[in-house]
Protein backbone atom coordinates (compact mmCIF):
# COMPACT_ATOMS: atom_id res chain seq x y z
CA UNK A 1 0.00 0.00 0.00
CA UNK A 2 1.45 3.76 -1.04
CA UNK A 3 0.02 6.42 0.76
CA UNK A 4 0.03 10.24 -1.35
CA UNK A 5 -0.52 13.40 0.73
CA UNK A 6 -1.46 16.11 -1.86
CA UNK A 7 -0.95 20.05 -0.16
CA UNK A 8 -2.04 22.85 -2.18
CA UNK A 9 0.72 25.76 -1.12
CA UNK A 10 -0.16 29.84 -1.84
CA UNK A 11 2.00 31.94 0.37
CA UNK A 12 3.03 29.51 3.35
CA UNK A 13 6.43 30.15 3.49
CA UNK A 14 6.21 30.57 6.98
CA UNK A 15 4.48 27.04 7.55
CA UNK A 16 6.41 24.91 5.22
CA UNK A 17 9.27 23.17 7.45
CA UNK A 18 6.44 22.71 10.21
CA UNK A 19 4.32 20.54 8.06
CA UNK A 20 6.96 18.63 6.54
CA UNK A 21 8.53 17.47 10.04
CA UNK A 22 5.11 16.74 11.23
CA UNK A 23 3.70 14.91 8.27
CA UNK A 24 6.92 12.50 7.77
CA UNK A 25 7.05 11.92 11.20
CA UNK A 26 3.11 10.60 11.17
CA UNK A 27 3.61 9.23 7.63
CA UNK A 28 6.57 6.88 9.04
CA UNK A 29 5.16 5.21 11.74
CA UNK A 30 1.88 4.19 9.46
CA UNK A 31 4.19 3.23 6.64
CA UNK A 32 5.57 0.02 5.87
CA UNK A 33 8.12 0.34 3.98
CA UNK A 34 10.79 3.39 2.80
CA UNK A 35 9.06 3.56 -0.37
CA UNK A 36 5.54 3.19 0.70
CA UNK A 37 4.99 7.13 0.88
CA UNK A 38 5.00 10.25 -0.97
CA UNK A 39 4.12 14.23 -0.18
CA UNK A 40 3.18 16.42 -3.41
CA UNK A 41 3.55 19.94 -2.41
CA UNK A 42 1.44 22.09 -5.16
CA UNK A 43 2.80 25.26 -5.14
CA UNK A 44 -0.17 27.32 -6.53
CA UNK A 45 1.65 30.85 -8.00
CA UNK A 46 2.81 31.88 -4.61
CA UNK A 47 4.58 35.11 -4.48
CA UNK A 48 6.63 34.33 -1.54
CA UNK A 49 9.43 31.95 -0.68
CA UNK A 50 7.15 28.97 -0.98
CA UNK A 51 8.65 27.44 -3.91
CA UNK A 52 12.35 27.72 -3.13
CA UNK A 53 11.35 26.19 0.37
CA UNK A 54 9.70 23.54 -1.11
CA UNK A 55 12.61 22.64 -3.35
CA UNK A 56 14.73 22.55 -0.60
CA UNK A 57 12.84 19.94 1.21
CA UNK A 58 12.65 18.28 -2.40
CA UNK A 59 16.54 17.97 -2.30
CA UNK A 60 16.43 16.90 1.12
CA UNK A 61 14.10 14.46 1.52
CA UNK A 62 13.47 11.63 -1.46
CA UNK A 63 9.52 11.42 -0.46
CA UNK A 64 8.55 14.70 -0.97
CA UNK A 65 7.96 15.95 -4.86
CA UNK A 66 6.41 19.02 -6.41
CA UNK A 67 4.46 20.76 -8.94
CA UNK A 68 4.86 24.24 -9.39
CA UNK A 69 1.55 25.68 -11.17
CA UNK A 70 2.55 28.82 -13.70
CA UNK A 71 0.20 31.00 -11.81
CA UNK A 72 -2.45 30.78 -9.21
CA UNK A 73 -5.73 28.89 -9.94
CA UNK A 74 -7.17 28.26 -6.85
CA UNK A 75 -7.46 25.94 -3.81
CA UNK A 76 -9.58 23.30 -5.08
CA UNK A 77 -8.06 23.41 -8.35
CA UNK A 78 -4.38 23.00 -7.12
CA UNK A 79 -5.90 20.09 -5.59
CA UNK A 80 -7.06 18.70 -8.15
CA UNK A 81 -3.19 18.83 -10.00
CA UNK A 82 -2.11 17.12 -6.92
CA UNK A 83 -4.35 14.48 -7.72
CA UNK A 84 -3.86 13.90 -11.01
CA UNK A 85 0.07 13.35 -10.62
CA UNK A 86 -0.37 11.06 -7.01
CA UNK A 87 0.11 7.58 -7.09
CA UNK A 88 -1.19 6.03 -3.82
CA UNK A 89 -3.47 3.84 -3.33
CA UNK A 90 -4.64 6.38 -0.69
CA UNK A 91 -4.72 9.77 -1.12
CA UNK A 92 -4.53 12.62 1.85
CA UNK A 93 -5.38 16.25 0.99
CA UNK A 94 -4.69 18.44 3.95
CA UNK A 95 -4.08 22.23 3.72
CA UNK A 96 -0.31 23.43 4.54
CA UNK A 97 -1.56 25.83 7.63
CA UNK A 98 -1.50 23.40 9.77
CA UNK A 99 -4.90 23.76 10.99
CA UNK A 100 -5.42 20.43 10.10
CA UNK A 101 -3.49 18.17 12.36
CA UNK A 102 -1.77 15.46 10.29
CA UNK A 103 -1.71 13.32 13.60
CA UNK A 104 -4.73 12.45 12.91
CA UNK A 105 -3.79 10.36 9.79
CA UNK A 106 -3.16 6.82 11.36
CA UNK A 107 -7.14 7.28 13.13
CA UNK A 108 -8.03 7.74 9.54
CA UNK A 109 -6.31 5.23 7.65
CA UNK A 110 -7.54 2.91 10.66
CA UNK A 111 -11.04 3.99 9.58
CA UNK A 112 -10.68 3.03 5.87
CA UNK A 113 -9.34 -0.13 6.77
CA UNK A 114 -13.34 -1.06 8.13
CA UNK A 115 -13.56 -0.74 4.00
CA UNK A 116 -14.79 3.18 4.14
CA UNK A 117 -13.70 5.04 0.49
CA UNK A 118 -13.78 8.39 2.27
CA UNK A 119 -12.49 9.47 5.80
CA UNK A 120 -13.15 12.85 6.29
CA UNK A 121 -12.74 15.25 9.56
CA UNK A 122 -15.57 16.66 11.27
CA UNK A 123 -14.99 19.93 13.08
CA UNK A 124 -16.03 20.41 16.45
CA UNK A 125 -14.43 23.80 17.13
CA UNK A 126 -12.70 26.34 14.89
CA UNK A 127 -9.72 28.10 16.72
CA UNK A 128 -8.33 31.27 15.15
CA UNK A 129 -11.43 32.40 13.51
CA UNK A 130 -13.64 35.58 13.63
CA UNK A 131 -17.07 35.01 14.52
CA UNK A 132 -18.31 36.20 11.33
CA UNK A 133 -16.48 33.45 9.66
CA UNK A 134 -17.41 30.76 11.57
CA UNK A 135 -21.39 31.91 11.18
CA UNK A 136 -21.15 32.59 7.68
CA UNK A 137 -19.22 28.94 7.30
CA UNK A 138 -21.61 27.35 9.23
CA UNK A 139 -24.65 29.17 7.39
CA UNK A 140 -23.50 27.98 3.96
CA UNK A 141 -23.20 24.61 4.69
CA UNK A 142 -26.43 23.88 6.02
CA UNK A 143 -27.98 26.02 3.02
CA UNK A 144 -26.21 23.69 0.81
CA UNK A 145 -26.94 20.44 2.94
CA UNK A 146 -30.71 21.94 2.30
CA UNK A 147 -30.93 22.96 -1.09
CA UNK A 148 -29.17 19.66 -2.80
CA UNK A 149 -29.87 16.14 -3.45
CA UNK A 150 -26.54 14.99 -2.37
CA UNK A 151 -25.28 14.85 1.17
CA UNK A 152 -22.86 16.82 1.72
CA UNK A 153 -21.50 16.39 5.09
CA UNK A 154 -21.57 19.85 7.12
CA UNK A 155 -18.57 21.06 9.38
CA UNK A 156 -16.24 19.70 6.78
CA UNK A 157 -13.22 20.63 4.95
CA UNK A 158 -11.05 18.87 2.35
CA UNK A 159 -9.07 17.44 5.15
CA UNK A 160 -9.30 13.80 3.88
CA UNK A 161 -8.32 10.12 3.07
CA UNK A 162 -9.58 9.05 -0.59
CA UNK A 163 -9.02 5.67 -2.09
CA UNK A 164 -7.65 5.27 -5.41
CA UNK A 165 -11.01 4.47 -7.06
CA UNK A 166 -12.66 7.92 -5.74
CA UNK A 167 -9.09 9.62 -7.14
CA UNK A 168 -10.08 8.23 -10.79
CA UNK A 169 -13.74 9.00 -10.50
CA UNK A 170 -12.94 12.74 -9.67
CA UNK A 171 -10.03 12.80 -12.54
CA UNK A 172 -13.31 11.83 -14.69
CA UNK A 173 -15.16 14.87 -13.89
CA UNK A 174 -14.67 18.06 -16.08
CA UNK A 175 -16.15 20.85 -14.47
CA UNK A 176 -13.84 24.17 -14.36
CA UNK A 177 -15.44 25.17 -11.12
CA UNK A 178 -14.58 22.31 -8.85
CA UNK A 179 -16.16 21.92 -5.36
CA UNK A 180 -14.23 18.64 -4.27
CA UNK A 181 -16.14 17.99 -0.92
CA UNK A 182 -19.69 18.15 -3.06
CA UNK A 183 -18.20 15.40 -5.66
CA UNK A 184 -17.13 13.56 -3.57
CA UNK A 185 -20.00 13.15 -1.37
CA UNK A 186 -21.67 12.81 -4.56
CA UNK A 187 -20.19 9.28 -5.94
CA UNK A 188 -21.83 8.06 -2.76
CA UNK A 189 -18.95 5.64 -1.59
CA UNK A 190 -18.65 4.78 2.00
CA UNK A 191 -17.91 7.26 3.99
CA UNK A 192 -17.67 8.14 7.25
CA UNK A 193 -15.47 10.43 9.59
CA UNK A 194 -13.01 11.18 12.36
CA UNK A 195 -14.13 14.25 15.10
CA UNK A 196 -11.10 16.58 15.70
CA UNK A 197 -10.25 20.30 17.05
CA UNK A 198 -9.28 22.87 14.28
CA UNK A 199 -6.35 24.94 15.54
CA UNK A 200 -5.65 28.66 14.61
CA UNK A 201 -2.89 29.13 11.68
CA UNK A 202 0.54 28.08 13.12
CA UNK A 203 1.89 31.23 10.60
CA UNK A 204 0.95 33.69 8.05
CA UNK A 205 -2.37 34.94 6.90
CA UNK A 206 -5.31 32.95 5.13
CA UNK A 207 -5.84 32.95 1.73
CA UNK A 208 -9.45 32.71 2.12
CA UNK A 209 -10.59 36.51 1.96
CA UNK A 210 -13.90 36.89 1.95
CA UNK A 211 -14.64 37.48 -1.76
CA UNK A 212 -13.17 34.04 -2.40
CA UNK A 213 -15.48 33.03 -0.14
CA UNK A 214 -18.16 33.99 -1.93
CA UNK A 215 -17.00 32.81 -4.84
CA UNK A 216 -16.04 29.29 -3.40
CA UNK A 217 -20.41 29.41 -2.37
CA UNK A 218 -21.86 30.08 -5.42
CA UNK A 219 -19.14 27.61 -7.12
CA UNK A 220 -20.72 24.74 -4.29
CA UNK A 221 -24.89 26.23 -4.87
CA UNK A 222 -24.89 26.57 -8.95
CA UNK A 223 -22.60 22.98 -9.30
CA UNK A 224 -25.33 20.93 -7.44
CA UNK A 225 -28.27 22.70 -6.99
CA UNK A 226 -30.73 24.47 -9.53
CA UNK A 227 -33.17 25.94 -6.94
CA UNK A 228 -31.25 29.58 -7.67
CA UNK A 229 -32.92 28.91 -11.04
CA UNK A 230 -36.24 28.22 -9.59
CA UNK A 231 -35.96 31.11 -7.50
CA UNK A 232 -36.14 33.35 -10.41
CA UNK A 233 -39.14 31.32 -11.76
CA UNK A 234 -40.75 31.82 -8.71
CA UNK A 235 -40.44 35.12 -8.21
CA UNK A 236 -41.45 36.24 -11.90
CA UNK A 237 -44.86 34.67 -11.32
CA UNK A 238 -45.20 36.30 -8.13
CA UNK A 239 -43.85 39.52 -9.16
CA UNK A 240 -46.60 39.10 -12.30
CA UNK A 241 -49.59 38.03 -10.23
CA UNK A 242 -48.80 41.22 -7.82
CA UNK A 243 -48.50 43.47 -10.83
CA UNK A 244 -51.56 42.29 -12.39
CA UNK A 245 -53.50 42.82 -8.92
CA UNK A 246 -52.32 46.30 -9.00
CA UNK A 247 -53.36 47.26 -12.50
CA UNK A 248 -56.68 45.54 -11.81
CA UNK A 249 -56.80 47.92 -8.80
CA UNK A 250 -55.74 51.20 -10.96
CA UNK A 251 -58.47 50.34 -13.19
CA UNK A 252 -61.29 49.90 -10.87
CA UNK A 253 -60.31 52.75 -9.12
CA UNK A 254 -60.50 54.91 -12.36
CA UNK A 255 -63.47 53.62 -13.40
CA UNK A 256 -65.63 52.19 -10.50
CA UNK A 257 -64.44 54.85 -7.83
CA UNK A 258 -63.85 57.62 -9.75
CA UNK A 259 -60.43 58.00 -7.21
CA UNK A 260 -57.50 59.06 -8.77
CA UNK A 261 -54.90 61.16 -8.60
CA UNK A 262 -51.82 61.85 -11.10
CA UNK A 263 -49.20 60.93 -9.28
CA UNK A 264 -45.33 59.53 -9.49
CA UNK A 265 -45.00 57.00 -5.99
CA UNK A 266 -47.21 54.03 -6.74
CA UNK A 267 -45.70 53.97 -10.59
CA UNK A 268 -41.92 54.49 -9.11
CA UNK A 269 -42.22 51.94 -6.61
CA UNK A 270 -43.78 49.27 -9.18
CA UNK A 271 -41.05 50.06 -11.72
CA UNK A 272 -38.07 50.22 -9.06
CA UNK A 273 -39.81 46.73 -7.61
CA UNK A 274 -39.97 44.90 -11.18
CA UNK A 275 -37.16 46.09 -11.85
CA UNK A 276 -34.96 44.62 -8.98
CA UNK A 277 -36.10 41.05 -9.25
CA UNK A 278 -35.75 41.19 -13.19
CA UNK A 279 -32.05 42.32 -12.07
CA UNK A 280 -31.63 39.53 -9.64
CA UNK A 281 -33.02 36.64 -12.05
CA UNK A 282 -30.99 37.52 -15.16
CA UNK A 283 -27.78 38.21 -12.82
CA UNK A 284 -28.75 33.94 -11.21
CA UNK A 285 -29.46 32.86 -14.85
CA UNK A 286 -25.92 34.86 -15.91
CA UNK A 287 -23.82 33.04 -13.22
CA UNK A 288 -24.74 29.21 -14.83
CA UNK A 289 -24.49 30.69 -18.11
CA UNK A 290 -20.99 31.75 -17.33
CA UNK A 291 -19.94 28.46 -15.68
CA UNK A 292 -21.45 26.73 -19.00
CA UNK A 293 -19.32 29.39 -21.18
CA UNK A 294 -16.29 28.35 -18.90
CA UNK A 295 -16.63 24.83 -19.45
CA UNK A 296 -17.33 24.53 -22.94
CA UNK A 297 -14.04 26.74 -23.88
CA UNK A 298 -12.37 23.00 -22.81
CA UNK A 299 -9.01 25.02 -21.46
CA UNK A 300 -6.96 23.37 -19.30
CA UNK A 301 -7.64 22.99 -15.99
CA UNK A 302 -3.94 24.34 -14.80
CA UNK A 303 -0.88 24.76 -16.42
CA UNK A 304 2.48 23.25 -14.88
CA UNK A 305 5.99 25.75 -15.17
CA UNK A 306 7.93 23.05 -13.44
CA UNK A 307 7.71 19.60 -11.65
CA UNK A 308 9.81 16.86 -9.76
CA UNK A 309 7.96 13.42 -9.37
CA UNK A 310 9.75 10.76 -7.74
CA UNK A 311 6.96 8.27 -8.34
CA UNK A 312 6.98 7.46 -12.00
CA UNK A 313 3.46 8.99 -12.73
CA UNK A 314 3.41 11.40 -14.76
Amino acid sequence: MRISTVIPVYNEEGNLAAIHQRLSAVLQQVSSGSDDHEILFVNDGSSDRSLPIIKGLAAADPHVSYLDLSRNFGHQVAVCAGLDHAAGDRVIIIDCDLQDPPELIPEMLLRMDEGHDVVYAKRRARAGESTMKRWTASLFYRLLSRITSVDIPVDTGDFRVVSRRVVEVLRQMPEREKFLRGQIAWMGFSQTSVAYDRAAREAGDTGYTYRKMIGFALDGITSFSDLPLKVATISGFLVSFISFVLMIYALWSRFVWKVYEPGWTSLMLSVLFIGGIQLIAVGIIGEYIGRISNNVKQRPLYLIREKEIRTGKD
